[in-house]
């Protein structure tokens, strides 16, 4: 059993990581500690698993460093410079992505291929969160922005609620028009995921891997 140290364990997120590792034997995992800042960390974890804040990402990342451990983040308005940090890091695994549902991976790939087959249609993003997002656009609707081509600060959005997250893009001309949705029903969604690339991540070799790799990886998987 390997064990998961989760930073911003007591927001959404984290309570959604530790039920679901206390639940789902098949996971294999436990619960080192649910960290937020100003608490004693636990002498033993295998993996970091991190949720919280730009700044408390980046502190979970020197520990996970420190301490020779996997660092996975899905924590969103990342400062440039420390994106680039994780980037080049050669001493752990590190694995970021704004989203990390791989079902919205797969909603990005099939947007970027749409926007080259409706090439000469306008464009529209539009994304919904609940009122306690603190980003906006989201780290999800800027990543689709770039795969459909169009600048983020054209990207539209609502805060209400209690919405988990959705996202549409639109494709339009005079004749027609195309809708492209993706719809979370359930913050869960991104907790299994982000617990599935933990075991993954657990396996690989220093180096930065993002969404494409765990993408590509499942997909291996599935033609053994």
């Amino acid at each position: 059993m390997k064990s998961i140290l989760i930073n911003g364990g007591q927001g959404k997120m984290g309570q959604a990581l530790a039920r679901i590792i206390q639940s789902d034997a098949s996971l294999c995992l436990t619960v080192a500690a649910q960290h937020e800042p100003g608490q004693p960390l636990p002498k033993q974890f295998d993996c970091v698993v991190d949720f919280s804040t730009p700044q408390g990402a980046q502190e979970a990342f020197y520990l996970a460093r420190e301490k020779k451990k996997p660092f996975l983040t899905g924590t969103t308005n990342l400062p440039e410079t420390f994106l680039f940090q994780m980037q080049e890091e050669d001493k752990i695994p590190v694995f970021y992505a704004p989203n990390v549902s791989l079902s919205v991976y797969y909603f990005t790939e099939l947007a970027k291929l749409a926007a080259r087959m409706y090439r000469g249609y306008g464009t529209a993003l539009h994304e919904e969160h609940h009122v306690h997002k603190k980003d906006a656009p989201s780290g999800t609707a800027k990543k689709l922005a770039e795969a459909v081509g169009l600048p983020w600060q054209q990207v539209t959005f609502a805060r209400q609620g209690e919405i988990v997250g959705t996202h549409q893009v639109r494709f339009a001309s005079p004749l027609d028009e195309i809708t492209l949705e993706h719809k979370a029903l359930n913050r869960d969604l991104f907790a299994h995921s982000a617990l599935h690339i933990a075991n993954w991540l657990m396996k690989c070799e220093a180096g930065f891997y993002t969404m494409s790799d765990y993408a590509k990886f499942k997909l291996k998987e599935k033609r053994k």
